[in-house]
């Protein structure tokens, strides 16, 4: 796979540069009807996007508007279609349909709209029509159809990690966000450098993979327990477990927005026999497609560990200020 992911870096890191080239030359960006936050990332998957997605619906929330999130929704059965997973009242889809990101974020934040499909724009026309007045566009940095008000970059040191686009791209960004160390930008001629901001993963607690009250600290499921999840970053999911003092006796790790077949259940309960575990643990974003599932055809009590992003009050001050200007311009 190694070969194959590193062609797949530079087919993209050459396509992107193109894309932004034409950009720069004239090719203008449509602008959606209401103000738009890009989250987004310039390696393949794995730096908590989402997360911060969702925190950034509930800050925006708190601060009196009415966000909504857009996202493509891969691998959902709605991402060629588009529809709107839930218009902050009531959630209209599943996983299945809506893809796992989107319905762990209707979950997380129910007031906020959660829009999926790959035409972003119409996403975007249709929360405005629905009342909502400022999108979260989830992993957008590379979707050069759409403008952004507000392009957020998350970065992480991860050696040995497929890059979508070059770090020159950064010089893009408005704000970059940074598990480590902070990188060294250099400015664009013309605009300002991006603002850096160190963020750090952190555990938000424990839940029933079914929903239910979140244990804080997080309670240790019985033991032994198998712990398994289908993400980009398998190794931060186990280490955060260790950090909680939760050991697991077993671990599977399955692809990256993995469905969670019939197979793969059994899978999971022969494996939890085999080391005599007790309960299962899993990431919230597996949780959403495991609901009414997992319990039932493995016999053993499952658990979903909850994450968020610990950032600077001065990250949120920036992202009002920038707001402000764009209802400023729209107006």
């Amino acid at each position: 796979m190694k070969p194959l992911l590193l062609l797949y870096s530079l087919g993209s890191r050459l396509v992107c540069r193109v894309r932004r080239a034409r950009r720069g030359r004239g090719r203008r960006a449509e602008r959606a009807p209401i103000p738009v936050i890009s989250v987004g990332n310039i390696t393949l998957g794995g730096s908590e996007k989402t997360p911060l997605a969702i925190d950034l619906l509930g800050f925006l929330l708190g601060a009196g508007f009415r966000p909504a999130l857009v996202s493509r929704g891969y691998k959902g059965g709605w991402e060629k279609t588009g529809g709107t997973v839930s218009d902050g009242r009531s959630l209209r889809a599943d996983a299945e349909k809506a893809g796992d990101e989107p319905v762990m974020a209707a979950l997380n934040v129910p007031r906020a709209g959660v829009y999926v499909g790959r035409d972003r724009l119409a996403s975007c026309r249709q929360a405005a029509a629905d009342g909502f007045d400022v999108a979260v566009l989830d992993d957008g940095f590379q979707h050069f159809r759409l403008a952004r008000d507000l392009d957020i970059v998350l970065i992480r040191p991860d050696s040995g990690r497929i890059l979508r686009e070059g770090f020159s791209a950064l010089r893009e960004a408005d704000i970059v966000l940074h598990a480590g160390e902070a990188p060294k930008i250099r400015a664009e001629a013309g605009r300002p450098a991006p603002l850096l901001f160190p963020y750090r993963t952190s555990s938000r607690g424990i839940v029933p993979v079914g929903g239910g009250a979140t244990a804080k600290p997080p309670e240790t499921p019985p033991g032994p327990v198998l712990a398994f999840c289908g993400i980009a970053g398998p190794e931060r999911f186990f280490a955060m477990l260790e950090s909680l003092g939760i050991r697991p006796a077993a671990r599977l790790v399955f692809p990256d927005h993995h469905a969670y077949p019939a197979k793969t259940l059994d899978r999971i309960a022969t494996a939890a026999r085999g080391a005599a575990c007790r309960s299962l643990i899993t990431t919230e974003k597996d949780a959403v497609k495991l609901r009414g599932r997992i319990e039932k055809e493995t016999g053993l009590p499952a658990r979903c560990l909850k994450i968020g992003l610990d950032l600077p009050e001065g990250f949120y001050a920036a992202v009002r200020s920038r707001l402000g200007r764009a209802g400023s311009s729209a107006r």
